[in-house]
Order: structure tokens, then C-alpha cells, then sequence
């Protein structure tokens, strides 16, 4: 049809398609009519999720925590593009090392070697998308680029840089086309409960107040939906073998403005805002720009 888009019939595998934000991929891949595969580890959990996002596509339960398992399944599915959205270490209860260098970067590797086994030479964009963190940057201070020189401070950062070392390495040995694009403040439906947005929503709609952080440190917040299109983009884009790419509104708000603003529109009374109730973190990035 004349307004097919580029992923209308491609086949796509987005690992932690359940998630917070795999689930916003699965839901635009299946809006461009791709061929899409969702690759999850608790099948019942996730038809739920997929129901109430209107996701279509084929289930694959897949312990992603056997990298060497992960790799055989791309092998199996043979996608054109894999958009990795698996992490560990988000969630604070997340903290065993072995698990997380496993996922954040053992799991990167196995991909990349099924990936340049099994990949399409027929399919123009990316091979894998891969999704880093803001953390890998770590307490570096000042303006944030690509060429800023990471210095993680917590072990999701440190295992998140190490798989995307792996990509770095990995692509251009293998002749693999694939990029990491490293995301900020990303927020909206589908958080997890303990965070920003979520605990004032809570709040308002409990009519209790929230304890949060003076607020001081500034964010570059980017919605949900936004963060999934621009994955997509840069799944079609030209890019250099293992090349990194922050992916941002480029807006810089306060942690406060923030909490303000959504209070505003969620009919939160201003004084249910106990800012400075609890300390900053100190993983909290400290760069402004």
C-alpha cells in the first residue's frame, strides 16, 4: 500500500517488550504494521500489558538472563531489527552483580554474535537498537554529550557501560550495523510505582502529601511515546558501527518544576509537596546540561 511506512512487514524483536518502555516500542512497531515479536520472560504477565496497550504480535517467553539462550532465539526468530530494552538495576530490590553484568552486558554480546549470523542484508536500517542509560555517564559534573567521558557510580551504570562497550566493539568486527541510544529522564504510563510521576499521582489520588528532594537538580524529562518514536528513527538512521546517541527532549526542568507543574495538573494542592522531606541520593547525576 502507498502509505506503508518503512517497518510495515519487517520483522522486529523487542527483547523486554513487556516493560516500561518496550512496551511503547512494541505498541508503534505494531502501529507500522511490522512483524512484530515480543520476547518476554512471564508470558501470562505480559498478554495482560500487551490487551490493555492494544499490542499485537508473537509471544516468546525467554529467560533473558541466559544470555546464550537469547542468542539461539535470534538466531530462531531471524528479525531484521532487535531493539534491546532488557535491563536490571533499575529497581532498587536489583543489586546482585552477576545478574546485572548477565543482562546489561553478557546478553549484548550473545546478541550481537546471533545477530550478525542471523541478521537480514536485505534490510537497510539498524540491526540492533540497543538502550543504554544516562547512568553510564555517571557523577561527571557539567554539560552531558556523547563525548563526555563515562564514570559510573553505581553498578546498573557500570554494567549498562559495559554492554555498551560490547556494541562498540562488537559491530565493527562483525560487520553488524547497530547503535546504543542512551536515554534520560524518561516518564509516563507504565512506570514503575516508586518513581516521580507515579508517586504523585498516587498522592492526588489518595489526597495525602508526598515526600520528595529539594528538587534542585535539573532533568531533561522526555515522554514515553516520544522516547519509543525516536527509537524507531534511529532504527532507520545512518549511523557509525557502535555509535552512542543521547536520546532527549534537549529542555532541562527542575526536579521541582517538574513535581509543580504535574501537581498542577493533577489537582495536587501545592502543600502536599514536601519538598526537601528526603535527602538527594548520592547516584544522583549531577550535570545540568
Amino acid at each position: 500500500m502507498g502509505n506503508d511506512g518503512p517497518y510495515c512487514g519487517v520483522r522486529a524483536a523487542v527483547l523486554g517488550a513487556s516493560g516500561f518502555i518496550g512496551r511503547w516500542v512494541a505498541r508503534a512497531l505494531c502501529a507500522e504494521r511490522a512483524d512484530v515479536y515480543l520476547v518476554v520472560r512471564d508470558g501470562t504477565h505480559a498478554r495482560a500489558i500487551f490487551s490493555r496497550y492494544g499490542i499485537r504480535g508473537t509471544v516468546v517467553e525467554q529467560d533473558l538472563g541466559e544470555p546464550a539462550a537469547a542468542g539461539a532465539l535470534v538466531r530462531t526468530i531471524r528479525p531484521s531489527i532487535t531493539f534491546n530494552l532488557v535491563g536490571y538495576g533499575v529497581d532498587p530490590s536489583e543489586r546482585d552483580d552477576r545478574t546485572a553484568y548477565a543482562i546489561n552486558a553478557f546478553l549484548v554480546e550473545a546478541l550481537c554474535g546471533a545477530a550478525a549470523e542471523a541478521c537480514d542484508r536485505r534490510w537497510r536500517g539498524q540491526d540492533i537498537v540497543h538502550v543504554g542509560s544516562a547512568l553510564e555517564y555517571g557523577d561527571i559534573g557539567g554539560s552531558l554529550s556523547e563525548d563526555s567521558a563515562p564514570k559510573p557510580t553505581t553498578l546498573y551504570g557500570r554494567s549498562k557501560l559495559a554492554g555498551t562497550e560490547v556494541l562498540l566493539r562488537s559491530c565493527p568486527a562483525l560487520g553488524l550495523k547497530g547503535l546504543t541510544a542512551r536515554l534520560l529522564t524518561v516518564y509516563g504510563p507504565g512506570e514503575h510505582r516508586g518513581r516521580l510521576l507515579p508517586s504523585l499521582v498516587d498522592a492526588a489520588r489518595m489526597g495525602k502529601s508526598v515526600r520528595l528532594t529539594a528538587g534542585d537538580q535539573k532533568r531533561d524529562f522526555t515522554y514515553v511515546e516520544d522516547v519509543a518514536g525516536g527509537l524507531l528513527r534511529l532504527g532507520l538512521a545512518a549511523a557509525k558501527p557502535g555509535e552512542i546517541v543521547n536520546l532527549a527532549s534537549g529542555q532541562l526542568t527542575s526536579v521541582r518544576t517538574f513535581a509543580e507543574t504535574a501537581a498542577e495538573i493533577l489537582n495536587l494542592p501545592q502543600d502536599r509537596l514536601e519538598f526537601g522531606a528526603i535527602p538527594t541520593r548520592p547516584e544522583e547525576m549531577a550535570h545540568s546540561e
